[in-house]
């Protein structure tokens, strides 16, 4: 399996690539992970390939490694041990994930997860639509992505959505709180909506917290904007226990993006912990959630539906427990081991 990006830098294509990892090999199936990797691998599976250095791509940071001596790395793990299957996680990134797509022989498995126009497909259609030829199958994570994918590169896509270690969120214990607590998680950027999320505060009461997980390169100038207002408490970046933890405490998961979500794996976490989510009316989102029945979704970037949403939600706990008892039922549609087992018949196919 072969992740484009560091598996030591935080992101959602790398905890898909892990997690679905771990799970083939408590299949049985033997899996090798090769990726950059900025400091010790994650996984005694993994071969790392080097280090990264960051691109911007669909406004957000991607670490990626396209250096010639990653190159030769990959190639030299593909020629040695001779995989039955190569699955390339977002095939076209240069790095490790193209290199595979030009220099494998056996089957492979092309796993698409961007969604949102890009620049290089249109620019590079002929040359991305010969070289995507070489994929034997095609799958994306969803309709958002299935659509980006096929504006580039043309062909016939499986839908599989990601998945989520549900039991993880599901048996966390939850953080302690001292009264309506709103957690928002994620990259401090401009296309995850922290900036609209703390521009809503102004309509939520002055009981209620606001914890902000994670980092980026906003978090400096986002801080000074709110160091007289005691109820945001700036968490840093969390750890996968702590993350189940805080979502299982929180009243309210709070996901304001603007654009290029692909698909909600945050939201199924959210729903999975017994959280009710207020969440930006995007495509992928809606692909995980259906409005008013597993969370609330607002337009993107309006700071007053956002904080309406959320002050409506957090004084309705009636609402609250319907959005959790929906959502726990609907996170269960995405656990990780229904995916492992859609992928291992897609490798058995081709094997």
């Amino acid at each position: 399996m072969v992740c484009p990006y560091s598996l030591t830098i935080p992101g959602g294509v790398q905890m898909q690539v892990l997690g679905l990892a771990r799970t083939l090999r408590e299949l049985g199936h033997s899996v090798q992970v090769l990726a950059p990797s900025d400091g010790p691998p994650p996984d005694a599976a993994v071969t790392p390939l080097g280090k990264s250095v960051p691109f911007a791509t669909n406004g957000s940071v991607a670490p990626i490694a396209p250096d010639p001596s990653a190159a030769i790395r990959t190639i030299r793990a593909l020629r040695s041990e001779r995989f039955d299957v190569v699955h390339i996680h977002e095939p076209l990134v240069p790095g490790p994930s193209l290199t595979s797509l030009l220099f494998s022989d056996g089957p492979l498995v092309g796993t698409f997860h961007r969604a949102g126009a890009s620049t290089a497909y249109a620019l590079l259609k002929p040359i991305v639509r010969r070289i995507g030829n070489r994929l034997t199958t095609r799958v994306a994570v969803s309709e958002d992505a299935r659509r980006t994918a096929y504006d580039g590169i043309g062909g016939d896509y499986t839908i599989l959505f990601n998945g989520v270690d549900v039991e993880r969120f599901s048996h966390a214990e939850p953080w302690p709180t001292d009264g309506p607590t709103v957690f928002f998680f994620g990259r401090h950027e401009s296309r995850k909506g922290l900036a609209v999320l703390l521009e809503a505060r102004r309509e939520l009461d002055d009981d209620v917290t606001i914890w902000v997980g994670g980092s980026g390169p906003e978090t400096d100038e986002l801080k000074a904007k709110t160091v007289d207002d005691s109820r945001v408490q700036w968490l840093g970046r969390v750890d996968d226990d702590e993350l189940a933890r805080r979502l299982a405490g929180a009243d309210v998961a709070c996901l304001p993006s603007l654009h290029g979500e692909s698909f909600g794996v945050v939201l199924i976490e959210a729903m999975a912990a017994g959280t009710a989510i207020v969440a930006s009316d995007l495509p992928g989102y809606r692909a995980v959630a259906r409005p008013d029945e597993h969370a609330v979704l607002v337009p993107p970037e309006d700071p007053a539906a956002l904080g309406h949403a959320l002050r409506d939600l957090l004084k309705d706990q009636t609402r609250r427990d319907e959005l959790i008892a929906a959502g726990r039922g609907r996170a269960g549609e995405f656990a990780m081991p229904l995916l492992a087992k859609a992928y291992a018949d897609i490798y058995a196919s081709l094997v």
